[in-house]
Formats: C-alpha cells, sequence, structure tokens
C-alpha cells in the first residue's frame, strides 16, 4: 500500500512541478548514459531534455560507450565537475563500480542515480542524494509469469534461449533471478543462457546460434536481442516454431508487439524516469521536498494490450535523436 501511494504521489508531483515556472536558468545538470546503442537510454534521454526543458535548466549529456567502460565514465564523472555541474545524473555501467569514491569522481557535487542500480559505502552515502529507477528482479519476475502461466506444470516442456544482455550490468542478474524465480512451478526450462553486451550485431550473433541450434521454443531477452530475434527468425522461417519474449520495451519491440511478432513486454517507463531524475536534482538544489527513491510502476504489454498512455511515458517520440545539450531560453 505505501509503494501504490508513493507511486501516485510522484505522478501528481510530476504533473504539478511540470506545470510550474521554475526559476532556474544557472542550473546546470550533467546526465551520464551507459550507453545510447538502443531506444531504452534515448528515451531516459528524451525524458531528460523534456523536463530540462520544461524546468529551464542547462542539461549535458554524456555517454559512455558500453557497460565495460568503467574507466571511461569515471573521466566522465570528472568532467561534469570540471563543467561545474551543480548536479550529477548518473547511469551507472556496474552497481559496485563507485561503492567507495564516488565523492572523489564526483568531487562532491550531488549524485543521483538513474535507471541502474548504484552501491555505495555508508561513507559514500553523503553524495548520493536520490534515486531513480525500478527493481529489475520484477522485469524479469513478470516475463517469468507470462510464460509459467501459459505453460503450467504437466502442460509439456517449453524450451527458453536467455540472452539477457551484459554479463556485468545493474539490470541483467536481478532479471535472470526474477525470471527463474517466476517459472519454479511451470514447465517453462532454460536450456540455453547466452551473454553479450546490447550491441545489435552481438546479438545478432547469440540468435543465430539458438535458432541453429533447434532446441528452443522461446527466446527471452532484451529488447536489442528481440529486435534481433525478430528478423533472425523470420528469416529462417521460424515464426511459428519460436515466440519472442522481451524483458523490457523499445520501439522495435513496441512495433513487434503490434504486428504480433512479439508476444510480451515490459516496460518500466523510461521517459517518465528520465523526467523524474530532472526534478529530484531541480527539487534538491531549490531546497524543495521531494521522493528520495523514485520507483515507476512495471507495466506489461502484449499485442491485445496495448495502453498508448504507458507507451508515451516509456518511448520518445518517432524520429527522436540523442540530445546532449539543453539550454534554458
Amino acid at each position: 500500500m505505501a509503494k501504490i501511494a508513493r507511486r501516485f504521489i510522484s505522478l501528481a508531483l510530476l504533473t504539478l512541478v511540470s506545470s510550474a515556472s521554475v526559476s532556474a536558468a544557472n542550473t546546470k545538470l550533467c546526465a551520464i548514459y551507459p550507453h545510447l546503442k538502443d531506444s531504452y537510454w534515448l528515451s531516459v534521454n528524451y525524458g531528460m531534455v523534456k523536463e530540462s526543458e520544461k524546468q529551464g535548466l542547462q542539461l549535458k549529456v554524456l555517454e559512455s560507450g558500453g557497460y565495460p567502460n568503467l574507466d571511461r565514465q569515471k573521466k566522465q564523472i570528472e568532467q561534469c565537475a570540471q563543467w561545474e555541474a551543480d548536479a550529477i545524473i548518473l547511469g551507472t555501467v556496474s552497481p559496485s563500480a563507485y561503492i567507495d569514491d564516488l565523492g572523489t569522481h564526483s568531487q562532491g557535487i550531488p549524485v543521483f542515480a538513474t535507471v541502474n542500480h548504484l552501491i555505495v559505502s555508508g561513507e559514500q552515502k553523503q553524495y548520493l542524494k536520490g534515486v531513480v529507477g525500478v527493481d529489475w528482479y520484477w522485469m524479469g519476475f513478470k516475463a517469468g509469469k507470462y510464460l509459467a502461466d501459459k505453460h503450467p506444470k504437466g502442460s509439456g516442456k517449453a524450451n527458453v534461449a536467455l540472452l539477457a544482455g551484459p554479463k556485468h550490468s545493474g539490470g541483467t542478474k536481478p532479471v535472470i533471478a526474477g525470471f527463474k524465480e517466476a517459472i519454479i512451478n511451470s514447465d517453462v526450462i532454460i536450456t540455453q543462457t547466452k551473454w553479450a553486451d546490447n550491441d545489435k550485431e552481438l546479438q545478432r550473433n547469440l540468435v543465430q546460434e539458438v535458432i541453429e541450434s533447434n532446441q528452443v521454443s522461446y527466446i527471452v531477452g532484451s529488447a536489442v536481442a528481440i529486435e534481433a530475434a525478430i528478423s533472425e527468425i523470420r528469416v529462417a522461417n521460424q515464426q511459428q516454431i519460436i515466440g519472442l519474449v522481451s524483458t523490457y520495451l523499445s520501439h522495435g519491440v513496441y512495433r513487434g508487439l503490434i504486428r504480433n511478432k512479439v508476444e510480451f513486454a515490459t516496460s518500466d517507463k523510461m521517459v517518465l524516469q528520465g523526467q523524474l531524475s530532472v526534478l529530484q536534482a531541480s527539487h534538491y538544489l531549490n531546497n524543495q521536498p521531494y521522493q528520495y527513491d523514485e520507483a515507476p510502476k512495471i507495466e506489461v504489454l502484449t499485442p491485445s494490450n496495448i495502453d498508448q498512455n504507458i507507451i508515451s511515458q516509456s518511448l520518445s517520440p518517432s524520429g527522436y535523436r540523442p540530445t546532449f545539450s539543453v539550454s534554458p531560453d
């Protein structure tokens, strides 16, 4: 009940503040993403840009080029400090990357974690001023529950290839844990687990390996993997044999749902998360009340259940391109 109440308060706060005119022309926010290789972080970017423009804030955006690039991201945090940012919004490349040195890299500038889980020591908590993001365990759990309900115990084995994404990213392992928990009392069996960065060609290679094995009824994976799988199973003429389940939403997955090429996807409302992160930082810097831990409701989507309000809070508009800076009028 507390989580539900918090969710309604968060959405009400977003609506209220978004409609207000906040004088913050001199406020400088520096946002860092793990990458902009897929439309997930593109949609987060859209939300941040949209809210920064509403609030009249200055926004600088950096992207680290992928989850393996920890050293590059650390240097980018330092670049934000050199830019004299008032706050840093950080999508970490690894949950444990800054346990003991967040303040060292940020040079004491307040940090707001976005999307990806950020673990810090007790001493470093003074630098972490807010968190936006869902528990990705439940993203995986909801995908697993969908298949478990479809293939209950005794109904016949349903083999799954799990293409979860980068092995060391923030959400990958919780997704797998949640998925495995949801399928315990079902006939869903994970026969393959494959890892790769969220790069289209890397994921395409994994999909091809799965198809060639002739051993699965479903591919469950990241949106990048599922986007690659849509075209690959069509080429292999496996559309009636292999079902596709995505653990998060993207523009390609959305199109797949509309066209009945993807059975199921979850959404953690990426646009909304970008907006909420900007609002957290803005409220903190203006000494306004704010919720330290924001978590949008995780939604489930199927071809017969697509809510356009959820889509608008999840995906950037068609044709939107990454925006790396916003200047107040």
